[in-house]
């Protein structure tokens, strides 16, 4: 959400990727052949690049932005014949935040309740195959290998070793000591609850699948490339346990 706010003087008077005419130039007119001319040519790409992805974002919001105006903006700044002073502009886009604000705070908030309401489905289903089981707190796990009957479980207060791969409900995966090709080793009671109570169910070498609902994970905060309200599917296997 903050990336789509950010409607700064810059943005305002950025030009498309395109181009700044009406009618771009034709690909083949447009030299890059010197590292001065690839600067200059790339300065504006990434001034486009924004202001398109901000634009979209925008639209599909239902906020519409005469792109016209917008060229025509920024070739008249750039030419230093701008019809807007600091004051107007700085006027303008505060004005446009305004209004756009309460709409993107709703599509923000009512995409976070739909996946909300995804991954509490998910976990539903889940529960109901077989060899799944569920814990009060609602954290689910499978038993993939059980280990020796007799190993010993980590407590709270223990430092363990395992090898694990993150994955999101639709398989993509975020992370993976495996894939790193090194275990992790960490305090237990560092992480999130759903591996704190999770591991504490696993003896030293077992092998467990943990299904980790969003209030045991990182709830509606974002992280890295886990989205809000994600249930977080865990291969885990436990290797060590130091007191």
């Amino acid at each position: 959400m903050k990336k789509v706010l950010k409607v700064t003087a810059l943005a305002a008077i950025v030009a498309l990727a395109a181009g700044c005419q009406d009618k771009p130039k034709p690909v083949e007119e447009v030299k890059l052949e010197t590292p001065e001319q690839k600067a200059a040519y790339a300065m504006g790409a990434s001034l486009g690049n924004y202001a398109d992805q901000t634009l979209k974002q925008q639209e599909e919001m239902g906020i519409a932005i005469d792109r016209e105006l917008l060229k025509k903006g920024f070739m008249e700044a750039l030419d230093g014949n701008s019809k807007l002073n600091e004051e107007d502009i700085r006027s303008a886009l505060q004005g446009h935040e305004e209004r756009i604000r309460p709409i993107i705070e709703k599509k923000v908030q009512e995409k976070l309740d739909e996946d909300k309401k995804k991954n509490a489905d998910f976990l539903l289903e889940n529960g109901k195959r077989d060899g799944v089981k569920t814990t009060e707190s609602g954290l689910q796990y499978e038993v993939v290998s059980a280990g020796e009957a007799d190993a010993p479980k980590p407590a709270l207060e223990d430092t363990v070793t395992v090898h694990y791969t993150g994955t999101l409900v639709d398989g993509s995966v975020f992370d993976s000591s495996v894939e790193r090709g090194q275990p992790a080793k960490f305090p237990l009671n560092g992480v999130i609850k759903g591996w704190q109570e999770g591991l504490q169910l696993m003896p030293k070498g077992a092998k467990y699948k943990l299904y980790i609902p969003s209030e045991l994970g990182y709830g509606e905060q974002s992280a890295g490339s886990i989205p809000p309200n994600s249930v977080l599917v865990f291969d885990v296997e436990l290797l060590d346990i130091a007191k």
